[in-house]
């Protein structure tokens, strides 16, 4: 019977560590590789998620700021302002139920609303800065003459510089307006209530904004 000489036992030992070596290896680069790639993955999808959130944000808000900015819109509007004459015979009386065109803010559009107030004078959109440090407000619908502190003779020019009396939402009154439009249409106030907001004395819609409801 054969014997193993020290000699060939060590290369057989030797050689089946090397095997094993290289089988653990291979395994540990298998899971490296599916878990790396798994991590990155997720990473990236995590950062595109998150940068994806806040361009949505982002859009929201400078679609806010286009819009006018009502999001803050108080939801009750309180009285008239001071000076404001009523209208004699207005196409919308106290009390009727209108359909708005308007998309002064989300939920506005098309929704049904009642008639609380309805005045003749002169209707400004406006661009300003609020006065409490938020974001520009361009094009806000609406203020009427009698909201402005000192105005003079209406209507103002387009461009005129102005100072708003109005609180309708957060750093408004007291600052400093641009004239971007003027109307002289009937102006109204209205009530609205739907699934997404409940509105008292709302200022303000104008008639081209509003129509019969069915």
């Amino acid at each position: 019977m054969k014997k193993f000489t020290p000699t060939i036992r060590f290369t057989a030992v030797a050689a089946a560590l090397g095997l094993a070596l290289a089988g653990c290896s291979t395994a540990n680069d298998d899971s490296q590789g599916s878990g790396g790639d798994g991590s990155h993955g997720s990473h990236k999808s995590s950062s595109d998620e998150t940068s994806g959130s806040d361009h949505e944000d982002m859009k929201t808000s400078e679609s806010e700021r286009e819009s006018g900015g009502h999001e803050g819109h108080a939801a009750d509007g309180g009285d008239p302002p001071e000076g404001i004459k009523k209208a004699e015979d207005p196409t919308f009386a106290v009390g009727d139920t209108v359909v708005l065109s308007a998309d002064h803010m989300p939920g506005m559009k098309d929704a049904e609303a009642t008639v609380s107030g309805a005045f003749d004078t002169t209707t400004y959109s406006i661009s300003y800065t609020p006065t409490d440090g938020g974001d520009p407000v361009k094009d806000h619908k609406w203020v009427v003459h009698e909201e402005l502190e000192t105005p003079g003779k209406a209507p103002l020019k387009k461009g005129a510089k102005a100072t708003v009396n109005a609180d309708h939402m957060p750093g408004m009154k007291g600052a400093e307006a641009t004239i971007d439009s003027a109307t002289g249409e009937t102006v109204y106030m209205v009530d609205i209530k739907t699934d997404e907001m409940e509105m008292t004395n709302h200022k303000w819609v104008v008639e081209s904004e509003m129509k019969p409801a069915e």
